[in-house]
């Protein structure tokens, strides 16, 4: 008899989470069929230039994403800051932006986003040899393995409004969440079933060398040499490079650009 019961318990519990996860992707649909409100339409409109140049298909497709986005990842102010409206929508938009064309991924392990007024003082950890060494240093945005992501009100409003110059901080920091979701921030997120390891490795591998080897010799270069940190950096680069300088990226770089086409499913130049 006990077994007998054992089994039915299994059963029942197995229907309740089948029944939450069938509610959960109800709602998730709906989310993502569900325009935004004029009002927060309006606020993309005016303040980032780039959502009045994607194609119909795309703009509908990034507004069910803000909806989701805001419906999952929850919003603080650090300090005494006070997040508003205008603030979460143009934040949800820049980071939906990048898996817009992606349906298959989520920025599933994200939860919480931090914003400060303006750039924050962040504890860093180096090392020199054996010796560990603490100073604070002053950052426009953080992103952390698992979350959360931190972020610079005035960096993340400049970024959104002003989007030619390749300096955008909500783009380089969910480029990290991306890249992370492999489990290893690395430069090498997740790829599609078709889309080649080598290939993407041998693209970017190249474009970093010569990345380190202008920025040691003081050329510049139209990608920031801050990608020549380390690839988990040149990658963020490459990503906020993509969507503000394509036409750059592709005329300098082409087998990156050809690598970040196929990865993010879109072509930022044409969207003119």
């Amino acid at each position: 008899m006990s077994g007998v019961l054992y089994l039915a318990a299994l059963a029942v519990v197995g229907l309740a989470f089948s029944a939450f996860y069938w509610r959960r992707r109800q709602r998730v649909a709906m989310l993502l069929a569900t325009p935004l409100s004029d009002g927060l339409r309006r606020i993309l409109k005016k303040s980032m230039p780039v959502f009045n140049r994607l194609p119909t298909e795309e703009r509908s497709r990034l507004e069910g994403l803000i909806n989701r986005f805001l419906s999952e990842v929850k919003f603080f102010g650090g300090g005494d800051f006070e997040v508003t409206e205008e603030m979460r929508v143009l934040i949800a938009a820049q980071a939906c932006l990048l898996i817009v064309n992606q349906p298959d991924r989520w920025y599933k392990t994200l939860e919480t986003i931090i914003v400060y007024p303006s750039a924050f003082k962040a504890r860093e950890r180096t090392y020199d040899g054996a010796l560990e060494l603490e100073h604070d240093s002053v950052r426009a945005g953080e992103s952390w393995g698992r979350g959360p992501v931190v972020l610079s009100w005035d960096h993340a409003a400049y970024g959104a409004f002003i989007d030619h110059d390749g300096q955008n901080v909500v783009l380089h920091e969910f480029a990290h969440q991306l890249d992370d979701l492999t489990g290893s921030t690395d430069g090498s997120p997740p790829l599609a079933r078709d889309h080649r390891v080598s290939d993407w490795a041998r693209a970017f591998r190249a474009s970093y060398e010569r990345l380190r080897e202008d920025a040691g010799a003081g050329r510049e270069t139209f990608l920031d040499p801050y990608g020549a940190t380390n690839p988990a950096e040149f990658f963020a680069v490459a990503t906020e490079t993509f969507f503000e300088k394509p036409d750059a990226m592709k005329r300098e770089e082409p087998a990156v650009h050809a690598e970040l086409v196929r990865y993010f499913r879109l072509d930022p130049a044409q969207w003119r």
